[in-house]
């Protein structure tokens, strides 16, 4: 039998902890400057978004500690997991979010990865305040409520 491999076009990795963690003001969707072995690796859907962010250094987004596992099939020629990637952005995005990651509290996160049907690799980012302690709490309380009305539905 063959071996069943994964649509490249199928793939969505989602940073969930950055939605518990913060209150999103206003998304964008970049482009990312990426090597071969990195796309590859992305297609096998071996990316870690948890600890990652976003930052503008002289007109230019980056994307940092954005870990993407190493392609197995890669001799030397292989990069490196965490190193920091450009984002593709244009200048008006990038001088609006910079304008408002200024501010007090905000900060730019990597919400989703996926790939588009070109086969090219997206990043989208968000504008995003950190949340209180009793917004998380409310946060868990709503979702444990929606577990039980579906359980009951059931």
């Amino acid at each position: 039998m063959a071996k069943k491999e994964k649509d490249p076009n199928n793939i969505n990795i989602k940073n969930k902890k950055a939605s518990f963690e913060y209150h999103f003001i206003d998304k964008f969707v970049a482009g990312i400057i990426l090597s071969g072995s990195e796309i590859k690796s992305i297609r096998e859907g071996k990316v870690n978004l948890q600890a990652s962010y976003c930052s503008i250094r002289k007109n230019e987004a980056f994307v940092k500690e954005m870990h993407i596992s190493p392609y197995k099939q890669a001799s030397y020629l292989n990069h490196e997991p965490k190193r920091e990637r450009k984002l593709l952005l244009n200048k008006r995005e990038i001088k609006k979010l910079a304008a408002k990651s200024q501010e007090q509290g905000l900060t730019i996160v990597p919400t989703r990865l996926f790939v588009t049907n070109k086969g090219l690799a997206k990043l989208e980012i968000a504008l995003a305040k950190g949340k209180k302690l009793h917004d998380k709490r409310h946060d868990i309380k709503e979702k444990d409520l929606k577990k039980d009305l579906e359980r009951l539905k059931l």
